[in-house]
C-alpha cells in the first residue's frame, strides 16, 4: 500500500460554541456535503449506504468475492427497509385496544362535529335577526327564539366535554401503552439479531431510538391523532352542514378540499424524506455519545472533550440541515393551506351574493354555509403542527419496524434447530474460511481444521489477529463461516438451536462484563437454561456461593459492604479489573457448562488470585471440552494440547513439553515470558528492600473485613468535609421565566430570526380578527330588502376582493413564519445538543458514578430532551403566538366595537385559562414521573445492547425482556389516574368555549332587542369571541408539549448551570513551565465517593524519581487502579496530598497538569473512526501522518495496519470491535505515545498481546519510559522485571518495596508471586 502524505490528522475545536460556525439560511444548503463527510470520516465500510438510495450511490463491498460468500456475509448484516402506513403504527394493538381506539375515534369524531352544529344554530339565528330587523318581527317572539338558541348551544357544550374527554383520555392512554409495548418489542427484536447486526449499529443509537424515536411515535399515535380526527371531523361535519344548508354552493366550495389534498399530498413525501436524513443524521451521533459517555476516564485523560464535541456536531449539522427542510417545506404547506382557505371565504361570498340575489339560496342557508367553511377551514388551519407530529412517527417509525421486521440469519429467539438429548462435546473445524462482514477485506481464517476431542482442555496460543477469538466466536454461533463446517459431535452447529447450544456453553470473555446489579444476580444470570433457573432462591444462593469459592471471589465479596448483594455498578465500574473477572469466572462455571470457553479468563487477575482461580478452572475443565485462549502461557501449561496459530493458520500444536523440544513458535513465546531468577550472588545486605513481617494466612490474599475502621478523627471529618457528592440533575427547581430566558440567550445569534418571524406570526393572529370584522360587514350588506340587491352585490364584491388580498398576505406570512422559526428552532436544538454534550464531557468522574448518570440515561437525555424543546419550537411556537394574538386582538376589537358583551363574555374566560393552565401543570408532572422512569429503562437497554455478546451467550434475551416490560408497562399504569385528569381538564376546556358562545349569544340578543347595539356591532364582537375562545382551546392543545418541554428544559438548565468539583473548563491554579516527573504519595487516604463505606487506601505513601520506572503490583482490589486514577485526578483524595516536582497537584491547572500525563488502560478504549484518527486523538497539538506512522511503529502495529487493505484509514468500529484485544491495546499505546507525555501511566497496558507482541511492545514501553516517569500496573511480573522499583500493595498500602532481585532475596510476597508465574518444563 502506498503512504499517504503528509496531512493535518486532526481538528482542532475553537474552546466556545460562539467562535465556531453556525450554519444559516445561505451556508445550509450546501451543508448535505458535510453529511457524506461526516458519514465517510465514521463509518465502516458496509455502511456506505446509511442514507437513502436517492443520497448515497450503494456500493456492494462484497462484489470482490464469490456470489456464495458474498450471500453469506449479506445475510449477517443486511436490514429490509419497513414501508410504514398510518394504520402500522398501531400494528401492535390488540382488539381491545382497537376497540378502545374506535371509541375514542367515535369520540373524537363527534366533538369535532359539535362545532359545525352550532352554525345551523347561528344561521337560524340571523334569520331571525332578519326577521326582527329588516320586517319588524315581535321583540317576545324574538326574545324566546334567542333564549332556545342559546340552550342549545349550551347541550352541544356539555356534549363537548364528554366527548372531548373521552376522545383524549382513550388516546393519550393507548398511545403510552402500545408506544411502551413498541419499545418493548423493539429492544426483543434488537437482542435476537446477530452479533454482525451490531458491528455497525452502537448502543447508543438502540437508546436514541427507544428514547426519541418511540417518543415521536408516541407523539404520532395519541392525543394528536384525536385532535386530528376532531379536526378533520369538524371539516367534513362543515361541508355536510353545507350540503344540507345549500348544495350549490357547498359544491363550488368543494375546490379547496382538492386543492388542499393534492398539496398536502404532494409536500408530504418531502416531508417525510427530510425527516428520515435528520433522524439517520442523529442516531449515529447518538451513538458516538454512547461511546464517549462509556470511556470518559479516557476522554479526561487525553483532554479530547473539544475534539470529540465537534465530532459530535458533526451530525448535529446533519440533522439540523435536514430538519430545517422539513420546516420549511411544512411553511411551504401550512401557507399554501391558509392561501386557499381564504380564497374560498372570497369565492363563498361572491358566489353567496349572486345565490341570493337569484333568490336560489335564503340568506339563513347562506350563512350557516359560510359559518361552517368558516369554523371548518379554521380547525383544519390548527392541524398542521399535529400532521406534522404523524409525519415525523411515520419517519421514526420506518428504521424502528425495520429491525423489528429482520429476521437474523443467526436467530437467538428461533425455536427451531436440532437439540441433542446428550452431549459429549467433540468439537470440529473442517476447512472452514472466515471474514467478518465488517472488513471483507481480510480473510481471518483459511482452510482451518481443528479437532478439539471431548472432555480435554486445548489452548489456542498466537500473535493478536491470528483468529484465536474469532474461532470461539464461531463455537458460540455469533457469526456464520464462509465455507467449510464446524460441527459439535458430527452435527453441524448450524442446524441446532442456537439458544440451546448457547446454554451449554458458558464463555468468559478477554474483558468481563457485568450489569448494573449485585453480585449474586450476576452471578445467577449463568443459571438461565438449567435445571436451576427456576430453583428457589436458597437453592440458587447455594450454588452462587461454591461458585464464588471455586472463582477465588468469595473472600473478597464477604468484605463487601452488603456481600452479595453489592451493587457491582454499571458496566462493573465499582469492582477492580480482578474482582470483575472472578464474579465472570463464577458465572461461566456456576451452570456446570459442558463446553467452556475461555478467551483470556485470567488476564486481569493477580498472580495469587490467577494460581487459584487457574486450579478452580482446571477443576471445573475435567471432564469438560474447554478452549482456552491465553497470552499467560504459565496459565496454559497443562493443556492436554496447545495450538500455536499465526494469520489464520495452524503453525505446530502438541503438549507444553512437545512444544518446547520442537524448538519453534512456541519456544520462543515462552523464551519471551521467563523471569529472571535470584541472582547468588546478590546478597541480604546488598538488600534495599523494605522488610515486612509475614503474616499467618498463607497464601491468599484477604481484603480487610473491617470495612469501617479508618483512621477515624482525621478522615472521618475529610469524608464529609471533602466528598462532594454530586447534585442529581432535577433537584433544582427553575421558574419558566428564567428557562424562557436561558434558551433566548441560547438562541441569541438567531434573535433577527425570532423576532421576524414573531412579527410574521403576528400579522397571522390579527388574520381572523380582521376576518371578523369582513364577515360582520358580508352579513350586513346582506341584510337588505331586494331593490338594494345591486348595492349589496357591489358591497359583497369589495369584500370578496379584501378576502383574496387576505388571502396573499397571510399566505405569505403563514410560509415565512413556520420557515424562520423553523430555522431558529433548528439551531437552538444544535446548541442544546452541543452545550449539553460539553457540559457532561465537562463532569468531573464522580458524576457518572452516579446510579442516576448512567450512559443510556445520559445519551437518552441529549435525544429526547432537545427533541421535547423542539416540540415547543418552530411551527408549534408560531402556532401559539398566532392564537395568543388572535385572542388577544380579538379581545380588543370586541371591547372597541360593544365593550358591555365583551366583557360578560371575557369574564368567562378566566376559567378557560384556568383549565389550560392546571393542565401544564398536571402533564409537567405526569413527564417528571415519566422521565425517571424511562431514563432508567432506556439505561437498562443501553447496558444490554453494548454487552450484546455477554447477553446473547447467557442468552439473557428473554429475562431482559422481561424486566424492561415489567418496568415500561408499571409506569403506564402509574400514569393513567394523571393522563386521566389531565384529560377531564381539557374536556372542560373544550367546553366552556360553547359556554362563552352560549353566553355571548343570549347576552348579545338581549342588547339587539333593546337596540342598544346594531347588527354589525354584534356581529363582529361575536365572531371575535369565537376566534378568541377557539384560539384558547389551541394554545392549551399544546399542553403535552409545554409539559414535557418544561421539564426538559429544568434538566437542561440544571445541566447547563452545574460547576463539577475538578472542572477540565477552569483555567485556575498553577501551570508547570517544565514537569520533571517527581511523584509523591502522602497518607493517602481514599474511597469512592458512590461507596463511602468501603476504604481502599488506608495511609499510602509512595515516592516514584523523575525518569523511574516503578511498577505496582498486588491482589486485585488492593489500589494500584486507583492509584492511577488519583494521578490523573480523576477524583481527589479524602486526606494527604499527591505531590508532583513538590507542588500538590490539586493546586495545579488540571488541563496543564493532565497534558504531561498519558495512559493506557487495562481494557482500552477506541472509538468508531479511523485508526489514524484514533491515535491522532492522544496528540495535544495538530500532526503529520509521518508522527502518526513513528507512534504505531513505537507500538509495535505500523506493519500489521500497512497490511490492511485500507491501512490507516481503516474503521475501528463501534469502540474499536473489528480489531482484536492485542490490535486494540498497542494503537492505545501508540496514541499515548504520540502524546510525547513527562508521565506515562500503564494499567495492565500488555495484558491483552500476545508473548511476541508483549515483548516487542514491552521493548518500545522500555525505550518509551527513558527519560520520562513510568508508572505500570501489571499482573504479568516478566513485564516489570526490569522495573527500577516494584511497589507491592496488600490492602491499600505498600507491604514491601524494591527491585526485582531485591525483592526475590527477600523471599516473601513478591517471590511467593514470581513462583507461581514460572514456566519451566513439567
Amino acid at each position: 500500500m502506498s503512504k499517504a502524505p503528509m496531512s493535518k490528522a486532526i481538528v482542532t475545536p475553537s474552546s466556545t460554541y460562539e467562535e465556531k460556525h453556525v450554519a444559516d439560511p445561505a451556508t445550509d444548503s450546501g451543508s448535505s456535503s458535510l453529511a457524506d463527510k461526516a458519514e465517510e470520516a465514521t463509518s465502516p465500510p458496509s455502511s456506505s449506504n446509511n442514507l437513502p438510495k436517492d443520497e448515497v450511490t450503494k456500493i456492494d463491498h462484497f462484489a470482490h468475492l464469490p456470489p456464495e460468500e458474498a450471500a453469506v456475509l449479506h445475510a449477517q448484516i443486511d436490514i429490509p427497509t419497513a414501508k410504514v402506513t398510518f394504520f402500522r403504527l398501531y400494528r401492535y394493538a390488540t382488539k381491545a385496544d382497537v376497540a378502545l381506539l374506535l371509541v375514542g375515534v367515535f369520540a373524537a369524531i363527534v366533538s369535532g362535529a359539535l362545532f359545525p352544529c352550532m352554525t345551523i344554530i347561528f344561521g337560524s339565528l340571523t334569520q331571525t335577526f332578519t326577521n326582527y330587523f329588516v320586517y319588524n318581527g315581535s321583540s317576545d317572539t324574538f326574545q324566546h327564539d334567542i333564549d332556545r338558541f342559546a340552550s342549545y348551544i349550551v347541550y352541544l357544550g356539555i356534549g363537548e366535554v364528554v366527548f372531548s374527554v373521552i376522545a383524549t383520555g382513550v388516546f393519550i392512554d393507548r398511545g403510552e401503552a402500545l408506544t411502551a409495548r413498541l419499545r418493548a418489542h423493539y429492544l426483543e427484536a434488537v437482542l435476537r439479531q446477530n452479533v454482525a447486526f451490531f458491528d455497525k449499529l452502537g448502543s447508543g443509537e438502540v437508546t436514541s431510538r427507544i428514547t426519541g424515536d418511540t417518543n415521536l411515535i408516541q407523539e404520532g399515535i395519541s392525543q394528536k391523532v384525536s385532535l386530528i380526527v376532531s379536526g378533520i371531523s369538524t371539516f367534513i361535519a362543515a361541508f355536510v352542514v353545507g350540503f344540507i344548508k345549500s348544495w350549490k354552493l357547498t359544491f363550488i366550495l368543494m375546490s379547496v378540499v382538492v386543492a388542499i389534498v393534492g398539496t398536502m399530498g404532494f409536500l408530504s413525501k418531502f416531508m417525510a424524506k427530510y425527516g428520515t436524513l435528520s433522524l439517520e443524521g442523529y442516531s449515529v451521533g447518538g451513538s458516538l455519545a454512547e461511546e464517549v459517555f462509556s470511556s470518559i476516564r479516557n476522554v479526561q485523560a487525553f483532554g479530547i472533550q473539544e475534539r470529540l464535541a465537534h465530532e459530535y456536531d458533526k451530525y448535529l449539522v446533519i440533522t439540523r440541515v435536514w430538519a430545517f427542510r422539513q420546516g420549511r417545506t411544512l411553511g411551504i404547506m401550512i401557507g399554501t393551506l391558509w392561501f386557499y382557505v381564504f380564497c374560498d371565504y372570497a369565492l363563498a361570498f361572491w358566489q353567496g351574493s349572486r345565490f341570493v340575489v337569484s333568490n336560489t339560496v335564503g340568506l339563513s342557508s347562506i350563512v350557516s354555509v359560510l359559518m361552517s367553511l368558516l369554523i371548518g377551514a379554521f380547525q383544519l388551519g390548527q392541524m398542521a403542527p399535529h400532521a406534522r407530529s404523524i409525519a415525523s412517527a411515520l419517519t421514526a417509525a420506518a428504521k424502528i419496524y425495520s429491525t423489528i421486521d429482520r429476521v437474523p440469519v443467526i436467530d437467538s429467539a428461533s425455536e427451531e434447530g436440532e437439540i441433542l438429548s446428550n452431549i459429549k462435546g467433540d468439537i470440529e473445524l473442517k476447512s472452514v474460511k472466515f471474514i467478518y462482514p465488517s472488513r471483507p477485506d481480510v480473510t481471518i481464517l483459511e482452510d482451518m481444521n481443528l479437532k478439539i476431542p471431548a472432555g480435554k482442555t486445548v489452548a489456542l496460543v498466537g500473535s493478536s489477529g491470528s483468529g484465536k477469538s474469532t474461532i470461539i466466536g464461531l463455537v458460540e454461533r455469533f457469526y456464520a463461516p464462509i465455507s467449510g463446517l464446524l460441527t459439535l459431535d458430527g452435527h453441524d452447529v448450524t442446524k441446532l438451536n442456537t439458544r440451546w447450544l448457547r446454554q451449554n456453553i458458558s464463555l468468559v470473555s478477554q474483558e468481563p462484563t457485568l450489569f448494573a446489579c449485585s453480585v449474586y444476580e450476576n452471578v445467577v444470570h449463568g443459571l438461565i437454561g438449567t435445571e436451576f433457573e427456576s430453583a428457589d432462591d436458597e437453592k440458587k444462593r447455594e450454588l452462587v456461593v461454591a461458585a464464588c469459592e471455586q472463582a477465588n471471589a468469595w473472600s473478597f465479596i464477604q468484605t463487601l459492604p452488603e456481600g452479595l448483594d453489592t451493587n457491582v455498578g454499571e458496566r462493573g465500574f465499582l469492582m477492580s479489573g480482578g474482582q470483575k473477572q472472578r464474579i465472570a469466572i463464577a458465572r461461566a462455571i456456576v451452570s456446570n457448562p459442558k463446553i467452556l470457553l475461555l478467551d483470556e479468563a485470567t488476564s486481569a487477575l493477580d498472580t495469587k488470585s490467577e494460581g487459584i482461580v487457574q486450579e478452580a478452572l482446571d477443576r471445573a475443565s475435567k471432564d469438560r471440552t474447554t478452549i482456552v485462549i491465553a497470552h499467560r502461557l504459565s496459565t496454559i501449561k497443562d493443556a492436554d494440547q496447545i495450538v500455536v496459530m499465526s494469520k489464520g493458520k495452524i503453525i505446530e500444536q502438541g503438549t507444553h513439553n512437545e512444544l518446547l523440544d520442537l524448538g519453534g513458535m512456541y519456544s520462543e513465546l515462552v523464551e519471551a515470558q521467563q523471569i529472571k531468577k535470584l541472582q547468588k550472588n546478590n546478597s541480604e545486605d546488598d538488600s534495599n528492600a523494605t522488610p515486612i513481617e509475614v503474616d499467618d494466612h498463607g497464601l491468599v490474599v484477604q481484603e480487610d473485613t473491617n470495612i469501617l475502621d479508618l483512621t477515624k478523627l482525621k478522615t472521618q471529618q475529610s469524608i464529609s468535609s471533602n466528598l462532594a457528592q454530586p447534585l442529581a440533575l432535577d433537584q433544582v427547581k427553575y421558574s419558566t421565566y428564567a428557562l424562557v430566558k436561558t434558551f433566548f440567550g441560547l438562541n441569541k445569534e438567531e434573535h433577527k430570526y425570532i423576532y421576524i418571524g414573531a412579527a410574521f406570526a403576528f400579522i397571522n393572529g390579527c388574520g381572523y380578527p380582521v376576518l371578523a370584522v369582513l364577515f360582520a360587514k358580508c352579513i350586513q350588506a346582506f341584510e337588505v330588502t331586494s331593490d338594494e340587491f345591486p348595492q349589496m352585490r357591489h358591497n359583497i364584491n369589495l369584500y370578496s376582493g379584501l378576502f383574496f388580498m387576505m388571502a396573499i398576505i397571510e399566505g405569505i406570512a403563514q410560509m415565512a413564519c413556520v420557515g424562520i422559526l423553523a430555522y431558529a428552532s433548528q439551531a437552538l436544538v444544535r446548541k442544546i445538543r452541543y452545550q449539553s454534550f460539553r457540559q457532561i464531557l465537562r463532569q468531573d468522574v464522580a458524576f457518572f458514578d452516579l446510579t442516576e448518570n448512567t450512559t443510556g440515561a445520559l445519551t437518552g437525555m441529549l435525544s429526547k430532551d432537545a427533541q421535547n424543546v423542539d416540540g415547543l419550537s418552530g411551527a408549534t411556537s408560531g402556532q401559539i403566538i398566532n392564537s395568543g394574538v388572535t385572542l388577544i386582538v380579538s379581545f380588543i376589537l370586541s371591547v372597541s366595537v360593544n365593550w358591555r358583551l365583551a366583557l360578560v363574555c371575557a369574564a368567562c374566560v378566566p376559567l378557560l385559562l384556568a383549565c389550560g393552565f392546571l393542565r401544564i401543570w398536571l402533564v409537567t408532572d405526569i413527564e417528571q414521573k415519566n422521565r425517571k422512569a424511562y431514563s432508567h429503562s432506556a439505561a437498562f437497554a443501553c447496558e444490554a445492547t453494548a454487552a450484546i455478546r455477554t447477553v446473547a451467550s447467557l442468552t439473557r434475551e428473554s429475562e431482559v425482556f422481561a424486566a424492561y416490560t415489567v418496568e415500561l408497562y408499571g409506569q403506564v399504569k402509574r400514569s393513567r389516574n394523571g393522563n386521566i385528569r389531565a384529560s377531564v381538564l381539557y374536556g372542560l376546556a373544550q367546553g366552556i368555549i360553547f359556554f362563552i358562545l352560549s353566553l355571548g349569544f343570549w347576552y348579545g340578543g338581549t342588547l339587539l332587542k333593546t337596540k342598544t347595539i346594531g347588527l354589525t356591532q354584534f356581529f363582529i364582537t361575536f365572531m371575535s369571541m369565537i376566534f378568541g375562545s377557539q384560539s384558547a382551546g389551541t394554545i392549551f392543545s399544546f399542553a403535552p408539549d409545554m409539559g414535557k418541554a418544561k421539564q426538559s428544559a429544568q434538566s437542561i438548565r440544571a445541566l447547563l448551570d452545574r460547576q463539577p468539583v475538578i472542572d477540565s473548563w477552569s483555567e485556575d491554579g498553577l501551570v508547570p513551565e517544565s514537569v520533571e516527573g517527581h511523584i509523591e504519595f502522602k497518607n493517602v487516604h481514599f474511597r469512592y465517593p458512590t461507596r463511602i463505606e468501603v476504604p481502599v487506601l488506608r495511609g499510602l505513601d509512595l515516592v516514584v524519581q523523575p525518569g523511574q520506572y516503578v511498577a505496582l503490583v498486588g491482589a486485585s482490589g488492593c489500589g494500584k487502579s486507583t492509584t492511577i486514577s488519583l494521578i490523573e485526578s480523576f477524583y481527589l483524595p479524602l486526606h494527604g496530598s499527591i505531590l508532583l516536582d513538590g507542588h500538590n497537584i490539586n493546586d495545579l491547572n488540571i488541563n496543564a497538569y493532565r497534558s504531561h500525563v498519558a495512559l493506557v488502560q487495562q481494557e482500552p478504549v477506541l472509538y468508531a473512526g479511523s485508526i489514524k484518527y484514533n491515535i491522532a486523538l492522544g496528540s495535544l497539538k495538530e500532526v503529520t501522518d509521518e508522527e502518526i506512522y513513528e507512534a504505531a511503529r513505537e507500538a509495535n502495529i505500523h506493519d500489521f495496519i500497512m497490511s490492511l487493505p485500507d491501512g490507516y484509514d481503516t474503521f475501528c468500529g463501534n469502540k474499536g470491535t473489528l480489531l482484536s484485544g492485542g490490535q486494540k491495546q498497542r494503537v492505545a499505546i501508540a496514541r499515548a505515545l504520540i502524546r510525547q507525555p513527562k508521565i506515562l501511566l500503564l494499567d495492565e497496558a500488555t495484558s491483552a498481546l500476545d508473548s511476541e507482541s508483549e515483548r516487542v511492545v514491552q521493548m518500545a514501553i522500555d525505550k518509551a519510559a527513558k527519560g520520562r516517569t513510568t508508572i505500570a500496573v501489571a499482573h504479568r511480573l516478566s513485564t516489570i522485571q526490569n522495573a527500577d522499583v516494584i511497589y507491592v500493595f496488600e490492602n491499600g498500602k505498600i507491604l514491601e518495596s524494591g527491585t526485582h532481585q531485591e525483592l526475590l532475596a527477600n523471599r516473601s510476597k513478591y517471590y511467593e508471586l514470581v513462583q507461581l508465574q514460572a514456566l519451566e518444563r513439567q
